[in-house]
């Protein structure tokens, strides 16, 4: 097969064949937590797959704190008892690429905190930096423009102004499905963008005054309409 022509959902059924044949190995060599994996090369050639799809799941598997990668040492299971282990490669084994639906769902979640936790903890050079992204949010917008980064963008910078370093990082993960999804669908029209400039001043005004409460009223109202669209489109 010519590597160009392999879509994302290939790929994402090679890193689950490569997970279920990893899940067992380990299981068939009895290794416990603490033991160390074989090379990428020995296991590229096991699984017949490339290195590279042997370091995906390998980074993929770190990020659930399976594995731990220790730089020239190699891979290593990580302590966290063997049961649990193979349940968490069970449950990984059953996830698929999220719908539209549930990407906004969990966005809206985690976002309502974030804002709440932003309007708390912002730093002025925090909001300076939220004030930016509105501004070519703005910008665009007025221009009759695709806003849909300088949105995302305005989003995140809320997000690290959070202090919450595990909120941020989920943020970065579903950030690039949201904008491959809004362009899709064609989610952010004209109308919705402008209404939007509002939204996001209200939002940005919250946070600058350190009202939580209303920080997060304001995300609310932000987020009504997308989520509607996100029942309707069903």
């Amino acid at each position: 097969m010519n590597i160009n022509s392999i879509t994302k959902s290939e790929i994402s059924d090679i890193q689950m064949d490569v997970i279920n044949k990893l899940k067992d190995y380990i299981e068939f060599k009895n290794l416990e937590p603490g033991d160390k994996l074989p090379s990428e090369r020995m296991l590229s050639e096991k699984f017949e797959v490339s290195r590279s799809n042997i370091r995906e799941v390998i980074q993929k598997l770190e990020f659930y704190g399976i594995l731990n990668s220790k730089p020239q040492s190699g891979t290593f299971i990580a302590d966290i008892g063997k049961i649990a282990m193979i349940g968490m490669l069970d449950d990984i084994l059953q996830l698929r690429e999220p719908d539209f639906r549930s990407l906004v769902e969990t966005r809206i979640l985690f976002e309502l905190e974030i804002v709440s936790l932003a309007a708390k903890r912002r730093t002025d050079e925090d909001l300076e930096k939220i004030s930016q992204t509105l501004e070519a949010y703005k910008t665009k917008v007025l221009n009759n423009e695709s806003a849909v980064e300088e949105d995302l963008l305005f989003h995140l910078a809320i997000a690290r102004a959070s202090k919450n370093a595990t909120l941020n990082t989920f943020m970065l993960i579903i950030t690039p499905e949201i904008i491959t999804n809004f362009e899709k669908y064609h989610v952010c029209d004209s109308g919705m963008s402008r209404k939007g400039i509002d939204e996001h001043q209200a939002v940005f005004e919250a946070i600058k005054d350190q009202d939580s409460d209303r920080a997060t009223e304001m995300m609310k109202n932000h987020f009504k309409v997308l989520f509607q669209y996100c029942y309707e489109s069903e």
